[in-house]
């Protein structure tokens, strides 16, 4: 539960928390060295603190000492983000200990140079602590929730086999696994709140830049929280709201934001377009999830669409073979019609049927685009004045016509020496389109253009036949 949690969220914000592994590992081993804090003086110091007649070098990083000692406890103790006032102010108290470390004098004695060194080492290493666990507001709780998860299947699981006591372990099994998601969904709790924390909006102009920023600066505001909503119901700890009523807020929000009069104000009109793109963002989250729903509510072997879709390709593929067997026979008609009907088809917003529907469109296409190029090259009758370039675009398409009337024929896969020949056949007359030169004559030009996209609609129907789709 806890990984479909973390890939949700890795969906929305990026790079996923790492639990705090990382930084209760740092933190246990940061905790032991804090404790045993006797500073890098000890062979100087008795076990009351500096002795009578010390060097004053010595007595200076003692203080010191003592100070990295109690912002010791406070690091080991902070959770929050680098833009806490808090980590602010202890970044800033250890920097200046630092730097006052960094100017006790050592007149030159290496032992004195060493103690120093120590010294500064301490710092620096609370410096690392306190950067490496400001990755979250919640990091304390997380690493609770994760030491309470273990404690519980180390005493569910590991103890009683260990113990010799599966059988006792297995009639237990369903309150342990209920326990542990009531963990996993606080951990998934704690995580949501401090991600949408971490990764709110700014807000990065005033009020009083224009009239309308005070009301994009408070949508702003809602579509973080509809973030929030959003993860929340993706991972389904809100019953509370549904994707269908998040949607039609966020589009009320659109139009509002619409209707703003920024035209006059450069950095407003791209400041509302960013927020535009956050809800756009979140908008298109929530189409994948309904379209996913609406996925499981169909056995595709029985959907009726399906059916549809797949008769009009049976009555495609008896055209094609006449088609190539006789020629123009006056199909087209009923290609057209079929096009009609696979627009009629009631997709109901799965990816599945929809991606169907598309290929039989593509597959009827192409029939019916070799019907027109066959006829345009049986209608043709070129005049004696008809520029050389132009002649030429006409060739590869004659070229093109033939190629075209393999593939439409073609039966195999992508491996097959006949795919390889087809491709590279095609490969060639797009460049010898390419080589063709207009000589400035626009209806060469033109003409040229067409051929090539034709060319390249004929390589895509060649690699959609075999691409091996299935649903």
């Amino acid at each position: 539960m806890c990984a479909n949690v973390f890939g949700v969220l890795k969906s929305l914000f990026g790079k996923p928390f790492d639990g705090g592994k990382r930084t209760m590992d740092h933190g246990s081993q940061q905790q032991q060295q804090t404790q045993q804090m006797p500073g890098p003086f000890q062979g100087f110091a008795g076990p009351q603190g500096p002795c009578p007649g010390q060097h004053p070098t010595l007595v200076r990083l003692d203080e010191l000492q003592r100070e990295v000692a109690m912002l010791g406890q406070q690091v080991c103790s902070f959770s929050g983000l680098q833009s806490d006032r808090e980590y602010k102010r202890l970044e800033r108290e250890l920097t200046q200990l630092l730097l006052e470390v960094d100017q006790v004098e050592t007149e030159g004695r290496m032992e004195l140079q060493q103690a120093r060194k120590r010294a500064a080492g301490e710092v620096e290493g609370l410096l690392r602590y306190l950067e490496g666990n400001a990755t979250h507001p919640s990091r304390l709780a997380i690493e609770e929730l994760s030491r309470e998860a273990q404690s519980l299947l180390l005493a569910g699981v590991v103890a009683p086999f260990r113990q010799g006591q599966a059988q006792n372990a297995s009639e237990t099994g369903e309150e342990l696994v209920e326990a542990v998601q009531d963990v996993a969904m606080r951990l998934a709790q704690e995580v949501l709140e401090g991600r949408v924390r971490m990764h709110t909006l700014a807000l990065p102009l005033s009020d009083e830049t224009h009239e309308a920023v005070q009301r994009i600066n408070q949508v702003m505001v809602q579509v973080s929280g509809a973030r929030c909503q959003l993860v929340a119901l993706l991972m389904g700890l809100s019953g509370r709201d549904s994707c269908a009523h998040l949607a039609r807020v966020l589009t009320e929000l659109l139009v509002e934001l619409d209707a703003l009069d920024v035209s006059s104000n450069t950095a407003v009109r791209n400041y509302r377009k960013q927020v535009v793109e956050e809800i756009n963002g979140l908008l298109k989250h929530i189409d994948l999830e309904g379209e996913g729903d609406d996925t499981f509510r169909y056995d595709l072997a029985q959907n009726d669409s399906i059916r549809e879709i797949e008769a009009i390709r049976g009555r495609v593929s008896v055209l094609r073979g006449e088609v190539l067997r006789q020629g123009v026979a006056g199909q087209g008609a009923e290609l057209q019609s079929l096009l009609t009907h696979l627009d009629e088809v009631d997709t109901g917003r799965n990816p599945c049927i929809r991606e169907a529907r598309r290929r039989a469109v593509l597959e009827i296409q192409a029939v019916i685009t070799y019907l027109d190029l066959r006829e345009a090259l049986g209608r043709r009758e070129p005049g004696p004045d008809e520029p050389p370039p132009h002649a030429a675009v006409w060739r590869v398409l004659a070229s093109l016509s033939d190629l075209q009337a393999q593939v439409l024929g073609f039966d195999g896969k992508r491996a097959d020496k006949s795919y390889m020949v087809l491709e590279e056949l095609l490969t060639k007359q797009l460049l010898a389109l390419d080589a063709v030169d207009p000589q400035g004559d626009q209806g060469t030009k033109t003409a040229r253009k067409q051929a090539v996209k034709y060319a390249q609609n004929i390589l895509s129907y060649l690699d959609m036949k075999t691409d091996e789709w299935e649903y």
